[in-house]
């Protein structure tokens, strides 16, 4: 099974340029307003949700989903991020789990949505 999310945002195009440049994703394909994205072979999904049913952050004033990355270098994904005009909500540093040290920080997008980026100390198994 394979699970992926779709991103709400005014603009795909614009947003898709924008997580190429300060993410580091690959357009897997696009359909104009609906698009394919991953990083690092995550794969997610942009479209524009114009009378779907559904808004985009900016349209409902708050975010509706947390991201959650996990990266080899979260330091220097969310610098990237930072510097490509995210929001540096909330800085990087190693945060005490039960497993040890978990190194995470996150953002928001220009698009209003809130992403978590952190080392994969998560994804192991942990008895």
């Amino acid at each position: 099974m394979a699970i992926s999310l779709m991103l709400g945002v005014p603009d795909a195009a614009a947003a898709s340029e924008w997580y190429r440049r300060a993410l580091g994703a690959v357009e897997l394909w696009n359909l104009g307003s609906v698009i394919g994205l991953e990083i690092e072979g995550a794969p997610f999904f942009l479209a524009e949700p114009a009378n779907n049913g559904w808004a985009a952050p900016v349209a409902l004033g708050s975010t509706t989903v947390r991201v959650e990355v996990f990266v080899d270098d979260p330091d220097g994904f969310v610098a990237r991020a930072a510097a490509a005009g995210a929001d540096n909500h909330d800085p990087v540093r190693d945060h005490a789990m039960p497993w040890g040290p978990h190194r995470q920080g996150g953002f928001f997008d220009p698009f209003g949505h809130l992403w978590l980026v952190g080392d994969a100390s998560p994804l192991q198994r942990h008895s």
